[in-house]
């Protein structure tokens, strides 16, 4: 189901090369720092979302948040476009009973997923440079 996800026109623009994509998502199924889940609205599933503390791996563009921040990571299903801002906003409710904050680093050009953040409550307009040179918004949602 990931495979063909990640080969949608509207997700490889953002994830490319969909065979790497998915290698990586496997290959992060044995990281103990990342969990991994699929959104679901009963049997129809919505999206994939994986998240992991922010400062496991290095990410220069989340030096500054706080030392509990969790970065997430999400795309849509066919079945969930238009739904991301409501799943992304049941995960994130979910996740900060645990954390302060959550982090999101979309492209700046994503503004299709910048908008489905802002409605899942994430805000900031800052455009960093992530941990491979490119640029980054990074947006956040508090407690």
């Amino acid at each position: 189901m990931l495979a063909l996800w990640l080969a949608r026109p509207e997700v490889a623009r953002w994830w490319p090369d969909p065979k790497h994509q998915l290698g990586l998502v496997r290959e992060d199924l044995d990281e103990a720092a990342m969990t991994q889940v699929i959104a679901m609205d009963g049997d129809t599933p919505l999206g994939y979302a994986q998240y992991s503390p922010a400062h496991h791996w290095p990410a220069p563009h989340f030096a500054d948040l706080p030392a509990d921040a969790i970065a997430i990571d999400v795309f849509g299903g066919p079945k969930g476009m238009g739904r991301g801002g409501e799943w992304l906003r049941a995960l994130a409710d979910e996740l900060l009973e645990r954390t302060s904050l959550l982090a999101i680093d979309p492209d700046p050009e994503n503004l299709r997923a910048v908008r489905a953040y802002r409605k899942a409550g994430f805000s900031g307009d800052h455009i960093l440079r992530d941990g491979e040179g490119a640029p980054v918004r990074v947006m956040t949602r508090r407690r």
